[in-house]
């Protein structure tokens, strides 16, 4: 094994170590699961076909509305995403781990790593929990396959890639922050940037008074744009595709890690 790939592993080690035994970081990866599952299943709950014209005519996205916890959930992802990087600064261990791993790109990759399989396990979790809660519940609300609405199922390819799509979400999100929390080091003002961006620009998007704007913006906003993927009806009618916006996520979370690995490597600890 080469010094190079030990160092890599070492960092990997450490960070997994750090993050799951400071009680700061180590409950939040629950919370994202339970958040998601539970605020889905209560938004889930609430749901029904009595304000449609026909049961059948309704136009509900189910596995959408099963998955509408993550908007809640990812503040979990979000705080945990700082947290990793943040909390060190905090404390000031954060020269301690420049002076074991000398690598600064390293260590902002390790981070990344291991915030990235965190919530990818724990956002999965979540994600099969609101789909079997909704699965349970959306029948009783009318939401039968006599009504034109299938049980919602990983076998359903649209069902699918809306779950994936998810979890894919809310690791990009984790890692935005993680980018975010690297440049401004300071874990509140980090935080707060983030998820202002993530909810205050469709606020905004919904005041505009051009359409033609209003979609532009829709497609560039992070949240709105990455949450396209998932939409399993009217796709075609959406301001992005699925992919497409979750793509948009991508840009932004690859942006704010590019952007905190120079910030890393160009100052002090």
């Amino acid at each position: 094994m080469t010094g190079r790939a030990w160092t890599g592993l070492h960092a990997l080690h450490a960070e997994w170590t750090k993050l799951r035994t400071v009680p700061s970081t180590a409950w939040l990866a629950p919370a994202l699961a339970v958040l998601v599952a539970a605020v889905g299943a209560a938004v889930t709950g609430t749901v029904d076909t009595s304000h449609c014209t026909t049961p059948a005519g309704c136009v509900e996205d189910t596995p959408k509305l099963a998955l509408s916890g993550v908007q809640v959930g990812q503040v979990a992802a979000v705080v945990l995403g700082v947290l990793a990087v943040g909390g060190e600064y905090v404390t000031g261990t954060i020269a301690a781990t420049l002076a074991a791993v000398p690598g600064r790109t390293t260590v902002l990759a390790a981070k990344a790593a291991v915030v990235a399989g965190l919530v990818a396990a724990a956002g999965t979790a979540g994600v099969l929990a609101s789909l079997a809660a909704g699965r349970g519940v959306l029948p009783g609300n009318g939401f039968t396959p006599a009504n034109g609405y299938p049980p919602l199922s990983l076998a359903d390819g649209p069902t699918a890639r809306a779950a994936a799509g998810t979890v894919l979400y809310l690791v990009l999100v984790a890692l935005l922050a993680l980018g975010v929390g690297t440049v401004l080091r300071e874990p509140a003002a980090a935080i707060s940037a983030v998820l202002a961006l993530l909810w205050i620009v469709p606020v905004v998007t919904r005041l505009v008074g051009d359409e033609a704007w209003r979609e532009r913006l829709e497609k560039a906003a992070p949240m709105t744009a990455g949450l396209a993927v998932q939409a399993t009806r009217g796709v075609d009618r959406l301001p992005i595709g699925p992919w497409e916006g979750l793509g948009v996520l991508a840009a932004y979370t690859a942006a704010a890690l590019l952007a905190g690995g120079a910030v890393l490597a160009a100052r002090d600890a």
